[in-house]
């Protein structure tokens, strides 16, 4: 796989816990919405047991002038040094990688279901088919405890404002989520009732902990969605 330099623009806190990193584009660079690359650290001051590089799903979309990743921010070494980069700082770039991708069929509807952080392939994939101006319908169900723990909400809010092609449904699963005039509570069947006329038309795109990717598999599958209309990607974190 394609190795590639490539030099920390800056960073920017997407979320609580949760931060964006911006890389130009090597010229030869070509990826695919809903990807993932290996990034790596060169010569960090700490290291742990799975070593200096971690893969990470490309949140930017191929349309877009930069790359970008986000993650949280968590207690591994990995996490410690990326998190107190310099902008400037070098990194090693591999890949892209992963068939987690928007079909060839322009014309199916799609439906991604994710929660926190899982939401970087998706923001790829539901922005760049905006972005290609296909006819398909886009159901976004984005489920998280409070606002502020959604990375690209506002965002993806925005892009899905008064597009009839597309729909975000932001629900929260705090107890207490104050001013939240959204929905609350777990994707479940009568949520995908409301939304979908027909749940067994769409592809479906589940991702995210490993929990949530297995809970919405089984509800798909119990309500009769064709395993071959459903692709998954578990983020476990590290």
């Amino acid at each position: 796989m394609a190795s590639y330099p490539v030099f920390l623009k800056r960073k920017q806190q997407v979320a609580d816990g949760t931060l964006a990193f911006y890389f130009d584009k090597p010229a030869d660079f070509v990826f695919k919405a809903g990807q993932c690359v290996r990034l790596v650290l060169i010569d960090p001051p700490e290291t742990d047991g799975e070593g200096n590089g971690r893969i990470l799903s490309l949140a930017s979309t191929p349309a877009e002038a930069e790359l970008m990743v986000a993650t949280r921010i968590r207690s591994s070494a990995f996490k410690r040094v990326l998190s107190t980069l310099a902008p400037g700082t070098e990194l090693t770039l591999k890949g892209p990688y992963g068939d987690f991708v928007l079909p060839a069929d322009p014309h199916a509807p799609l439906v991604f279901i994710t929660g926190g952080i899982g939401i970087t392939p998706v923001r790829s994939m539901l922005l760049q088919a905006l972005s290609d101006g296909e006819e398909r319908r886009l159901l976004l169900f984005y489920a998280n405890r409070r606002p502020q723990d959604a990375p690209f909400l506002e965002e993806l809010q925005q892009a899905c404002a008064g597009n009839a092609r597309c729909t975000l449904v932001a629900t929260m699963t705090a107890p207490s989520a104050p001013g939240w005039q959204g929905e609350r509570g777990y994707v479940d069947e009568a949520m995908l009732a409301r939304y979908l006329d027909d749940v067994q038309a769409p592809f479906y795109f589940l991702d995210g902990p490993p929990a949530l990717v297995a809970a919405m598999r089984a509800l798909l599958g119990r309500l009769g969605v064709a395993e071959e209309r459903v692709r998954t990607e578990e983020f476990a974190g590290y």
